[in-house]
């Protein structure tokens, strides 16, 4: 792998030429995801649900960028909603999973094993099942066999068909259920002002905006040649801690660690202690050290927010650099989208400026087909 070198951020013949599956104009679609995909969920008829009564939960089926988008419904929810909202990364469903539950079956493609799976035994237990993915798919046809609605992943003009490419096509139908159940108020105001924030931010990190003004620019080069360890302070941020941990996996390629305060303050923290908390200058140039990536939301609650200032010092005292980051709207989803948005720009300026093609993930391609076998 070749070096990090921020010159390439600047440099748009070699950000076009280095990313020719288009996964900084799949970030730039965002805006028009949010609204295009609640649209459809509505025009599918979701409002019709409120009729059928709350059910006892809510189980979200799915796996990577599909189960993301299931956690960040729960963030978006809060932490104040009547029922448990839960996300299931397996083969199988909790055992007190029944009749009075909701199963959302979550994948981009409509073909992804382990969500097939769970949506077939949602079935056999008599769960009210949901699927959203790609029409015509294997799990749009388990919802029509089991006369369920499926809410269609809908494309949008710029993004990749890849689900970290299509985040808000696989959270908004899930928000608009959300909504007809009554567990949160998302209406039009909401999703427009969601929107707007990921435009906004589209426009500020785009390719022509030089690294010393562009957020997501920023962000990358900080990032370079660290650990970073990404702390969110709510439930909101930590949704969003999550996502840039991930997407700088699967975009760049690249190690990271996500949490949450208080529950980081009790294991993470201690990696200030050690080894890697401060580069030595004089050593291999080619060391990493750690690097704290805090996550603010508006929402934190208030001994959250004095750990978040003692956690800041600590890291500072012990010669750990800090980037803080606060959440910028009204709305959970606003706030949400606007962490989301400069997180999915960076991981991608990351990939480039390591000379990376931020789109294929051959490590997984790999393993699946090793699983096939």
């Amino acid at each position: 792998m070749s070096p990090f070198e921020p010159e390439r951020l600047d440099d748009a013949a070699f950000l076009s030429e280095g990313d020719p599956s288009g996964m900084l104009p799949s970030v730039a679609s965002s805006g028009a995801q949010v609204r295009t995909s609640h649209r459809s969920a509505l025009e599918a008829g979701v409002s019709r649900l409120s009729g059928e009564g709350r059910p006892r939960a809510v189980v979200v089926a799915g796996v990577g960028g599909s189960a993301i988008a299931g956690d960040l419904l729960a963030a978006v929810c809060g932490g104040g909603v009547p029922i448990p909202i839960l996300t299931v990364r397996s083969y199988r469903l909790p055992g007190w999973v029944g009749a009075a539950d909701l199963v959302i079956a979550v994948s981009c493609s409509g073909a992804t094993d382990e969500t097939q799976t769970l949506a077939l035994e949602a079935v056999r237990r008599g769960c009210r099942l949901i699927t959203v993915g790609r029409p015509g798919s294997p799990l749009a046809a388990i919802a029509e066999q089991a006369s369920a609605p499926h809410l269609p992943v809908v494309p949008v003009a710029g993004a990749v068909a890849l689900p970290r490419a299509n985040l808000w096509a696989l959270t908004m139908p899930m928000v608009a259920v959300a909504s007809a159940f009554g567990l949160v108020e998302v209406g039009p105001d909401v999703v427009e002002a969601t929107a707007k924030r990921l435009e906004d931010i589209a426009h500020r990190c785009r390719p022509s905006s030089d690294s010393f003004i562009n957020p997501g620019k920023t962000l990358a080069l900080e990032i370079a040649d660290t650990i970073p360890m990404v702390w969110g302070t709510s439930p909101v941020a930590a949704g969003a801690a999550q996502r840039l941990a991930s997407q700088l996996n699967e975009n760049a390629k690249y190690p990271a660690i996500w949490g949450e305060i208080p529950e980081v303050n009790h294991n993470q923290v201690m990696a200030f202690d050690g080894p890697l908390a401060e580069r030595d200058i004089f050593g291999d140039s080619s060391s990493l050290s750690l690097r704290l990536i805090v996550l603010r939301d508006l929402d934190e609650h208030p001994q959250v927010g004095k750990r978040r200032a003692m956690s800041v010092r600590l890291a500072q005292d012990r010669g750990v650099p800090v980037s803080e980051i606060t959440a910028e709207g009204t709305s959970p989803l606003e706030r949400l989208a606007s962490l989301i948005g400069l997180a999915d720009y960076a991981s991608v300026y990351l990939a480039l400026g390591f000379g990376i093609d931020p789109a294929p993930v051959s490590a997984i391609a790999e393993l699946k087909a090793r699983i096939s076998q």
